[in-house]
């Protein structure tokens, strides 16, 4: 008997791995060799408007353990512990998975989205909704209109010199970096090793409506997996009550939201509060927690209509 044969006779017996496990193996083993291969071991009109209150204290260090699907159902589950980086890997394997995603749009298009928000306030436990709906003209050149908390604005084309950062223009994010080191890179704005201005930037992806081009939606996961210090938090919901694992940075209080069982990207969770400033420093008031749930995404031809 050859040692091959050996080997499929061992395995007869043993039950296959599913796609999380394999999926998890590589996740691991692409880490430990991009880890060896190093040497040494945004617009005014459509700006995130999240105030930094400090460390989110739900977010934790440490890994969420979970059961691959086959194990769940043999009802013996064996833990399997997932770091923040190996979570965001598996985001990256789904969101490709997925397909293309949203078809490539022509210029002439409009970006629609709609978002789900919920907002408690920390003070009373109020709690407040909005369901709002926008429309992104795809190369700028038009009108938007987009809701914020309910509130209808109507922006005017980009101006010939305005800057968006990261660029919400089809064309011009289709020119940028589908490499997780190259994005990362392009997400530090040319800032040596400055990885806050990376992980803000990749919220910026998510929070302002965008077409994200074939494979940057993965390749921003990707990046945002290689900046050291991100955390996850297991036991965070989204808005419409999804039970999610949510991915932050230190000091900022906002993080993307993840399916605990798909790894489907879900939205945002955001901590912060209105403001003013006092002695150069923006001093929290009214204090909330907010989340940010994506409910439908879709290219359509005019503002109103929707997919």
């Amino acid at each position: 008997m050859d040692d091959l044969t050996a080997v499929r006779e061992l395995e007869a017996d043993v039950a296959p791995l599913t796609d999380e496990a394999r999926f998890a193996a590589r996740a691991r083993l692409r880490r430990a060799v991009i880890q060896e291969s190093r040497p040494g071991a945004l617009s005014r009109r459509l700006m995130l408007r999240v105030a930094v209150a400090g460390t989110a204290a739900a977010a934790v260090a440490g890994g969420v353990v979970v059961a691959t699907r086959g194990e769940r159902d043999a009802g013996t589950p064996r833990m399997a512990t997932l770091s923040a980086a190996e979570l965001l890997h598996k985001a990256a394997a789904r969101t490709r998975a997925d397909g293309a995603g949203l078809p490539v749009p022509r210029g002439d298009q409009y970006l629609y989205t709609k978002t789900f928000i919920s907002r408690t306030y920390v003070k009373d436990g109020r709690t407040k909704t909005w369901t709002d709906e926008s429309w992104t003209s795809v190369d700028g050149s038009r009108p938007s209109r987009r809701q914020e908390y309910g509130k209808v604005h109507n922006d005017p084309p980009l101006g010939e010199h305005e800057v968006m950062w990261p660029p919400t223009e089809y064309t011009a994010l289709a020119k940028w970096p589908t490499d997780p080191d190259d994005l990362l890179e392009r997400l530090r704005m040319g800032q040596d090793g400055d990885d806050r201005t990376a992980f803000v930037n990749a919220i910026q992806f998510f929070a302002v409506p965008r077409v994200m081009p074939p494979g940057l939606e993965a390749a921003s996961f990707e990046a945002v997996a290689r900046i050291p210090g991100i955390r996850i938090d297991r036991g965070a919901v989204d808005a419409l009550g999804r039970q999610g694992i949510a991915v932050s940075y230190p000091e900022y209080d906002f993080a993307f939201l993840f399916d605990t069982k798909t790894y489907a990207y879900l939205g945002l969770n955001v901590d912060g509060g209105t403001g003013e400033p006092v002695d150069g420093r923006m001093k929290l008031h009214d204090r909330y927690h907010e989340l940010r749930a994506r409910q439908e995404t879709g290219v359509v031809d005019r503002v109103g209509q929707r997919p």
